[in-house]
């Protein structure tokens, strides 16, 4: 059986400044989201960005060729109706962050983490005045509510385009400093990645690679760097 289609209707894709924002048209008419809202996108650069993956569909739209699409969408349709409720929901990763919970062995491992996450909790203490503190083991302890609020403080100040990235920045690496460290450009997304893998990455060498993991693992990676890559088309 056949899965139904919408088909391309428009001929001509443009982009235009309209009030609030800049907008892509189709043959003139203005694009919404699924909810109907109006799709008015917050730089000339994300426009293009979705322009093009309105250019470049076929005769039949395919939705997952659309990410920057999908995502402006969630930025309006998901982000802006219960935005109280998203930033709560990042700042909790700051109390249970990922480069918190440190291994007890084997020595390598230890040494490993300490070199490759040390120096993002340094920089969130540096740039952010939060200092969050290791632990040994997976039991949670809760971190000072003072660092956590100063974490939170840059989810707050975000516009709902930005806290779309982050959400994906920060939910896909488990780490709030680290979402936040590749909004702010501590270093490249690709290194970021990586950092956040750091105990997968141990495993796979000690136990060798998983195909269905590894396959899985690359998806998420993919959508990582889309969202470093719309966060920064939001302020571009």
């Amino acid at each position: 059986m056949s899965t139904w289609a919408a088909r391309r209707f428009w001929k001509q894709t443009t982009t235009a400044r309209t009030d609030g924002g800049f907008e892509v048209l189709l043959d003139g008419r203005r694009v919404r989201t699924p909810a109907k809202a109006a799709l008015i996108l917050p730089t000339q650069g994300m426009a293009a960005a979705l322009a093009a993956e309105w250019e470049a569909q076929g005769e039949k739209i395919a939705p997952e060729t659309m990410p920057f699409t999908r995502s402006a969408n969630a930025a309006i349709d998901k982000v802006a109706p219960q935005r109280a409720e998203v930033i709560e929901m990042l700042a909790a990763y700051g109390d249970s962050d990922l480069l918190c919970y440190r291994a007890d062995a084997p020595e390598e491992l230890i040494a490993r983490q300490a070199q490759q996450w040390d120096p993002a909790l340094d920089w969130a203490e540096t740039e952010l005045g939060a200092r969050l503190h290791p632990r040994t083991g997976v039991i949670h302890a809760p971190q000072d509510a003072q660092a956590l609020q100063r974490l939170t403080e840059p989810l707050t100040a975000a516009t709902n385009f930005e806290i779309a990235a982050l959400h994906d920045l920060i939910s896909l690496s488990g780490s709030l400093v680290l979402g936040l460290a590749c909004a702010r450009g501590w270093a490249s997304p690709e290194t970021i990645w990586d950092v956040s893998q750091l105990d997968e990455s141990w495993q796979a060498e000690q136990w060798g690679a998983d195909e269905e993991a590894d396959a899985q693992t690359a998806l998420k990676r993919a959508a990582f760097l889309h969202a470093a890559e719309f966060y920064r088309l939001s302020r571009a």
